[in-house]
């Protein structure tokens, strides 16, 4: 009988989930209730007045409809450098490897404070932009280009395994087969990559709407233009109203969830159809 018994490297499952259960609840399930409690403290119509206002309705559009499109443009384009990383050899190869990493490492603000340079009128990039017509730092393309620099890495990290995986005489039999070069991808390779993908973009949108550090600088906060919601809750912070805040907070939760909860429906939905979730 003792033969027969299956030999665990963790404790037994109730113990393990049970410390799994209290960790999360410690780091993610109380802070999360402590906002909504504090929330409470507030009527339905103060809590109105607070989400409703003008400049934080500003920011809401700002920072939601910014960090979708910086998501999506990571996810166009952090495909090809994932591609380019595993199907092509090239010098310096491993050096732009090691470089997709470096907004993870970087602290925000030095990341802020380098796009500011670069981008402003008088930097290294912006001289030129300006008089072209195109401004970029303290405006909400400001907002963008810091947005797309902090999560390219999670696109590329999350397709690239996939990628380095996939078997290519699949796209070798399509190709004998003549199918041309955009029907390969279409149907042989995107398939596959869609569920990653799909978790990238997800991912990239999450650290995008939460950016703060990396923001405030090349926004420039102006009122009712490049400011962004975390930089409202913290003005909330810095004036006391703690209510206020976890207000704001509160519906930048639930937006962010309910955003998140769509992205993850179509990714499941998506790996059904092509049967990767076997």
């Amino acid at each position: 009988m003792s033969a027969s018994r299956t030999f665990r490297v963790l404790p037994g499952f109730h113990l393990t989930l049970g410390y799994t259960l209290a960790y999360l609840s410690l780091i993610v399930l109380l802070p999360l209730a402590a906002v909504f409690l504090k929330t409470a403290s507030l009527s339905i119509a103060e809590f109105w007045n607070v989400i409703s206002a003008p400049r934080v309705v500003a920011s809401y559009k700002l920072s939601f409809g910014v960090s979708l499109i910086a998501a999506a443009i990571n996810a166009v384009f952090g495909l090809m450098l994932a591609w380019s990383l595993v199907r092509y050899s090239f010098p310096g190869k491993r050096f732009i490897d090691a470089l997709i990493d470096l907004p993870f490492a970087l602290p925000t603000a030095v990341a802020g404070i380098a796009l500011t340079a670069l981008y402003a009128k008088n930097g290294w990039i912006g001289q030129y932009l300006d008089p072209l017509g195109i401004q970029v730092a303290f405006k909400p393309l400001g907002v963008l280009v810091a947005l797309v620099f902090i999560g390219l890495p999670f696109v590329v990290r999350t397709v690239q395994p996939i990628l380095e995986d996939l078997d290519t005489e699949l796209e070798e039999a399509a190709a004998s087969l003549g199918a041309q070069r955009w029907q390969i991808f279409r149907h042989v390779i995107l398939p596959v990559l869609l569920p990653a993908l799909l978790t990238g973009f997800a991912l990239a949108f999450a650290r995008a709407v939460g950016e703060y550090g990396s923001v405030i600088f090349i926004a420039g906060n102006i009122p009712m233009v490049s400011e962004i919601t975390p930089l409202m809750i913290i003005t909330k912070l810095e004036q006391y109203d703690y209510a206020g805040a976890t207000a704001i907070a509160v519906v930048m939760l639930v937006l962010s969830f309910l955003l998140l909860l769509l992205i993850n429906g179509l990714q499941a939905w998506t790996a059904k159809r092509t049967g990767r979730d076997r």
